[in-house]
Order: C-alpha cells, then sequence, then structure tokens
C-alpha cells in the first residue's frame, strides 16, 4: 500500500543515480523526516530551550538526587544527545545526496572535525541574516507540513480505494452460483446503486485531486538538489550552534566558530562548502555566549527558587588533553552504565508504574473506588519481583506494629508524604513516557519538529537503587492511603 511505503524509511538504491533535476518521489517522506529532526534541533537550541535546559532541566529536584548534581556530567550528556540526532539526519542527507551526486558526507565529516573555515560562522542561526536558517526553517516548516498533509491524504486515498474494491468483489459475488429458475424483477431507480459505489468513485476522484496538488507543493516535487542543499546547510547550522553552546565545556567539539577568525581549511573543502551550502555574507550579531553557574544543593522534595543560577561552576576543559574534534563516539556516551535503571532496562516499566501511582491517588481522591482496586492490581502485575517483595516486606513490618484505630492525621500525612516525592517523581516518569515515544519515530511523530526532551531529565540516567526505594515508598504508602480509605467508608456504612 503507498501509505506502508510512506511510513516506512525507504533505503536509496545508489546503484541508479537520478538525473540532474530529478525529484523526490516517494522519498520525500524520508527527506520530511530529516527534516523534521534538523527542525527539532534547530529550536532545541534556541536562546529559551538553551535557558530552559540550564535552568530548569539541569537543576530540577530529580535530576539532582536521581541522576546527577555534576553539571559538566549533564552537559556533556545533553551535548552527545544532540550531536547523536544531528547525525542520523545528516546521514539522511548523505543518502540522498549520493542520488544527485554531492557528497555531503565528506563535508559534516570536515565540518565535525573542525575543518570548516570559520568565516562560515554565519551558518549559526543566531548569527545569521535574512539568508540564514531562521528563513529557511520557515521553508522547511512548510514544506515538511505539505509532506506530512500529502501522507495522511495518501491514507485515505488508499483507503478509498481499498473500500471501491471491496464493493467490486460483492458485487461479484452475488453474481456467483446457479443461475436462478426466475429473474427478480429490475430494481427502481433509487435503488440503481444500493452499495454507494458511485459516491465512493466520486470521493476517489477528489481524493486523488487533493494528492496531485500537495505532491505539487510538498518535497514530492522538489529536486534532490535543492532538498539537499537547503537540509545540508541546516545540518551544519546547527552543528555550529552546538558549538556556540557547548564547545567551551565540552571536549570532542571544535571550538565555537567566530566571524573574526582567519580561514584554516583547504581550497577543496571550502569549494565544497561554497558548492554545497552557498553561505551568504552579512554582519555578524552577538551570540548568546557560554552557559555559567553558581553553586546551589538540591534534596527533594524541597522545591527550587527558577531565578538562582545553575549547580555549579562549569569550568572549559583543559585543550591539552590530546582529544581531537571529531574523535568522539557520542552515540557510545549514551549508553547508560548498568547501576543506572536504564542501564538495566527498566526506565520504561517504572516510568509506567509511576503512572499508574498518580492515576490511582487521584482516583482515591475522587472516591473512583473500583477503578482505584482495578489500577492497584494492575500496578502490582508490572512489578519486577524484587520491588514486589521491598513493598511486601515493608507493609508486614507496618501491620506487625498494629495500626490502630483510623486517624485522619495519619492518613493525611501518608498523602503528604506520597505527594512530596511525585512532585519530583512524576515529572521524571512523565519525561521518560515521552521521551521513549519520540525514539520510536512511529508514524504520528515522524513529522513532529517539536522542541525534544533530553536523556538526562528521564529515568534513564537514575541511580536504581534510589529510584526503587522511592518507588517502594510511593507504593506502601498509597498501599497505606487504600487502607484508610476502606475502613472509613466500611465505618460509614456500619
Amino acid at each position: 500500500m503507498v501509505a506502508q511505503r510512506a511510513a516506512s524509511w525507504l533505503p536509496v538504491d545508489f546503484r541508479l543515480p537520478a538525473g540532474p533535476q530529478a525529484t523526490l518521489g516517494i522519498l520525500a517522506f524520508e527527506a520530511a523526516a530529516a527534516m523534521s529532526r534538523l527542525l527539532s534541533l534547530h529550536r532545541s537550541l534556541s536562546e529559551q530551550e538553551v535557558s530552559r535546559l540550564r535552568s530548569d532541566a539541569m537543576r530540577s529536584p530529580g535530576v539532582a538526587y536521581l541522576n546527577s548534581t555534576d553539571q559538566a556530567f549533564l552537559l556533556r550528556l545533553a551535548c552527545a544527545e544532540l550531536v547523536a540526532s544531528l547525525d542520523a539526519a545528516a546521514a539522511a542527507v548523505a543518502r540522498l545526496g549520493l542520488r544527485c551526486g554531492i557528497d555531503f558526507g565528506g563535508v559534516y565529516a570536515s565540518v565535525k572535525a573542525g575543518g570548516v573555515s570559520n568565516s562560515d560562522a554565519r551558518l549559526d542561526p543566531l548569527l545569521a541574516g535574512k539568508g540564514g536558517l531562521k528563513v529557511k526553517a520557515k521553508k522547511m516548516e512548510r514544506l515538511v507540513a505539505a509532506t506530512s498533509k500529502l501522507c495522511s491524504e495518501m491514507e485515505a486515498l488508499d483507503e478509498l480505494e481499498a473500500a471501491e474494491r471491496k464493493l467490486a468483489t460483492r458485487g461479484w459475488s452475488r453474481l456467483s452460483g446457479p443461475i436462478p429458475a426466475k429473474l427478480a424483477p429490475d430494481p427502481p431507480p433509487c435503488a440503481s446503486d444500493p452499495l454507494g459505489a458511485e459516491s465512493i468513485r466520486q470521493e476517489i476522484k477528489t481524493q486523488q485531486l487533493k494528492v496531485r496538488r500537495l505532491k505539487e507543493e510538498s518535497l514530492w516535487s522538489q529536486s534532490y538538489e535543492k532538498a539537499v542543499g537547503l537540509m545540508a546547510r541546516a545540518a551544519c547550522a546547527v552543528f555550529a550552534r552546538i558549538c556556540t553552546v557547548f564547545g567551551q565545556y565540552v571536549p570532542g567539539l571544535p571550538p565555537a566558530p567566530t566571524p573574526s577568525s582567519s580561514a584554516t581549511t583547504s581550497d577543496r573543502v571550502q569549494t565544497r562548502i561554497a558548492k554545497l551550502l552557498n553561505p551568504r555574507t552579512g554582519k555578524a550579531k552577538a551570540s548568546s555566549g557560554p552557559m555559567l553557574a553558581r553553586p546551589s544543593r538540591v534534596h527533594p522534595p524541597a522545591p527550587l527558587s527558577s531565578s538562582c543560577p545553575i549547580i555549579g561552576t562549569i569550568r572549559p576543559y583543559s585543550s591539552g588533553s590530546g582529544q581531537k574534534p571529531g574523535g568522539t563516539d557520542w552515540r557510545k556516551l549514551l549508553d547508560a552504565p548498568p547501576s543506572t535503571v536504564g542501564g538495566a532496562g527498566l526506565d520504561q516499566q517504572y516510568a509506567n508504574v509511576i503512572a499508574s501511582a498518580e492515576q490511582l491517588l487521584q482516583m482515591e481522591a475522587e472516591g473512583r473506588q473500583e477503578e482505584a482496586n482495578a489500577e492497584r492490581a494492575e500496578m502490582y502485575e508490572m512489578l519486577p519481583g524484587k520491588l514486589r517483595a521491598a513493598v511486601r516486606s515493608k507493609l508486614r513490618d507496618w501491620w506487625r506494629r498494629d495500626p490502630g484505630p483510623l486517624d485522619d492525621g495519619l492518613a493525611e500525612g501518608w498523602k503528604e508524604a506520597v505527594g512530596r516525592i511525585m512532585a519530583w517523581l512524576g515529572p521524571m516518569a512523565r519525561d521518560t513516557v515521552q521521551w521513549q515515544a519520540e525514539r520510536n519515530m512511529d508514524r504520528t511523530r515522524r513529522f513532529d519538529g517539536g522542541t525534544r526532551v533530553y536523556a538526562l531529565q528521564t529515568l534513564r540516567w537514575a541511580d536504581k537503587e534510589k529510584a526503587e526505594a522511592a518507588i517502594v515508598e510511593v507504593l506502601v504508602a498509597l498501599s497505606c492511603v487504600c487502607w484508610y480509605e476502606e475502613r472509613r467508608r466500611g465505618s460509614v456504612r456500619l
């Protein structure tokens, strides 16, 4: 089906090079996915999002307690995730570039190795003029939106064509079998089309016109040269912005480009950059500057003020370490160690448990007892054996101490304890679910170019023992709250 072809990553057949004016065609969906990834990176590196990263995400109580308070480590994680995502987009651009004879893979490798002329600093979206990435981003947004709409309309066309084939099959099936002894009278004129075949054919014609129009407006009709040139320039601009934000504090990146520095690359690299990206000259504006920090300690569940600077003073790394730009395996840096929740492969499972605990707490507050009981049973089924045993052990110890008569103050204490923990554990669970959904890249999110959640905000890098202890405390307190509510309702009924 066309929809299935549109929703899948299609490998490029390099043995069949495209002509000089060949259009993307079905590969428009691969190009749109790469464009949306570049747009997402562009937005994530905006001034507002960088400020949110350093003032909110890196300073949240959950991240400080479960993940790390080492700001240099968290910056390195964020940078590695951005570069790995950019590498994936650049690989898609390089595959499309080979179809029209453009070796963007070699150019991108030179950019990462610091072999690009620093005079190309105007590729930075905040340093760019009218012809920079901000204008290109708007054009890419229009192309991605049209291509996404095209994908949806092609799916709708597939469904209509399938319905027409089904009607035709049913019509032929009625004519099969033995010949009747007496033919039925002709149907009345109003029932000449009882199955609606004619109306479906009209809908198909209308849908075909929509698809044809969207093909002209989307990447489907764009040439390889235009699409690859647009994305190549955007990819280099995004990398320049990464160097501007993280280069002073993260080893493995070339220094942030400055307009006043002189060109140091060979003529060959300069020629390839000029051919692919064709940067325009313009007066540079001041960039956002480095990320500064001041010390502040966080101990959950105490809330933090968003007005104070980031934790810890981040010192620039020593350039004498011998690490050259382009030699860092950024994907390997994202591998969580075994001592973390993500390293044990439990981040998604624990996030689902915490989300169920939030729902259970809400159901208890609203008095939906039957739904709460079903949710609690389902939640305990999701628990690993280790956590289930820990919860039972704590509950057993609590029951041995004789909970005594009903006490409103004690119940309120349990609810407050759950609320304090969930105030910082709940957001991390929700970010984990969103982060996993973004990495799945299903059809509904392939063309989503919005800002993304960082792995450092999730349970992936959370200390396993601390996270499990917090989850056990939540589940024990929830069990006590449920026990109190059941006892209270029972006493009221009596």
